[in-house]
């Protein structure tokens, strides 16, 4: 089932509202503030919410006038009355009055302009803040259970035993490819062959360790694969956001189960087991040292170099499961 991002398209959603709803406040707003300028006023009559009475000169109409306005309630009390000193027993305050347009010589009142009703685009602006709060919020709620699931490090682990045991069932299956490839062209007879002698010394110097390591391994790689590849949403976060949920489902079992073989590989001392194996069956890299030895351990007992080609024969095709692939060499 593929991942719907449902929140994305409501935190899309809300961004898109909040542009509108800045692009709405600019052309409701203007150009600019109306021409005022502030005056002094008497305050006729006050009340403790600052609703209250004023009188004021107009210049423009050449007399005394007096209305509404909405005072500073939390201006100083000697300015109110009966604290400030006016001989008719008025408070003070400051306004602000208009000295252009049709309402010129009237006051501009702040207080009554802050409450207006809700334009068209505080509307918008609230509606995308909300969207935007539930795109946020919900989206990374919906995204903690897929990010707890993250087991990178554990994957890591199993991916590196996965190339232990793959490298170790290689050498050996091209350790009995060389003894192969030189038994078609030599044999231990009258005259023995010095690479097939060297390619069955190296089999013969490692033991048998090599063999069942290598039997393991086989085993343990194919185990891995396929629970590597189901546990790969688990490999990291990213991995992990983009997978759907019943993916999400197998790396989880396929994790429980990683866990498990790793346990035991610690357990059995499989990494030393594939290492050694690896390095026992390296040995003949060197092919002048090893052709030296392998001859003198020949002439010493080469029975046991005619039984070991002889039981070698039926565990070639065990050795050959999988293609040889290069790798390079870290011994």
């Amino acid at each position: 089932m593929k991942h719907i991002p449902f929140f994305r398209w409501v935190l899309t959603a809300g961004f898109m509202l909040f542009a509108c709803s800045a692009g709405l406040y600019a052309i409701e707003s203007g150009p600019e503030l109306p021409a005022t300028r502030q005056i002094d006023m008497a305050v006729v009559d006050e009340k403790a919410d600052g609703t209250c009475r004023v009188r004021w000169s107009d210049p423009y109409e050449k007399k005394t006038r007096e209305g509404p306005y909405h005072c500073d309630a939390g201006r100083s009390d000697s300015l109110k009355a009966p604290n400030y000193p006016d001989s008719r027993g008025y408070g003070w305050a400051s306004g602000f009055m208009f000295t252009k347009g049709p309402n010129r010589g009237d006051l501009y009142d702040f207080e009554a302009f802050s409450e207006e009703d809700f334009t068209t685009s505080d509307t918008l602006l609230l509606l995308g803040v909300l969207l935007i709060l539930i795109g946020l919020v919900g989206g990374n709620l919906r995204a903690l259970p897929r990010v707890l699931g993250v087991e990178a490090r554990l994957v890591r682990r199993a991916t590196r035993l996965a190339q232990a045991a793959r490298w170790a069932a290689e050498d050996y299956a091209r350790a009995v490819d060389a003894v192969r490839d030189a038994g078609r062209h030599g044999s231990l007879d009258a005259a023995p062959d010095p690479e097939l002698v060297r390619s069955l010394w190296v089999l013969r110097e490692a033991g048998p360790q090599p063999h069942r390591a290598a039997a393991d391994a086989r085993d343990l790689a194919n185990r891995l694969r396929p629970l590597l590849r189901e546990a790969a949403p688990a490999a990291g976060l990213r991995n992990r956001l983009q997978a759907g949920p019943a993916a999400r489902a197998d790396a989880e079992a396929a994790v429980i189960e990683l866990r498990r073989l790793l346990a035991d590989a610690e357990r059995h001392g499989l990494w030393e087991r594939f290492a050694q194996a690896s390095v026992d069956l390296l040995r003949g890299q060197d092919t002048d040292r090893a052709a030296l030895a392998a001859g003198t351990d020949f002439e010493r007992d080469p029975d046991a170099y005619r039984r070991l080609l002889e039981g070698l024969a039926p565990l070639e095709a065990a050795a050959r499961t999988e293609p040889l692939r290069r790798r390079r060499r870290r011994y």
